[in-house]
């Protein structure tokens, strides 16, 4: 039960981390969510926007912190 204590501590915190950076999302100098694989698409009255690359790029990072956790975890 220790580990799991453990383990929910450090997603806790990577989530408070996470949920900082979207609070200061369009602040952020690397231009995170204006990507070029970014779709967004205006028309007349009608907006459309879908941050494809900049979901993979937050998906390969989540991606590689669950991996450095799970070896940490062993």
């Amino acid at each position: 039960m220790e580990g799991i204590g453990k383990s929910l501590i450090i997603i806790g915190v990577f989530i408070i981390i996470f949920g900082l950076l979207l609070l200061f999302f369009e602040r952020l100098p690397f231009g995170l969510g204006k990507l070029p694989g970014d779709i967004y698409i205006k028309r007349d009255n009608f907006v459309f926007y879908f941050p494809l690359a900049t979901s993979i790029l937050i998906s390969i990072f989540l991606s590689l912190i669950f991996i450095i956790l799970s070896k940490i975890g062993r």
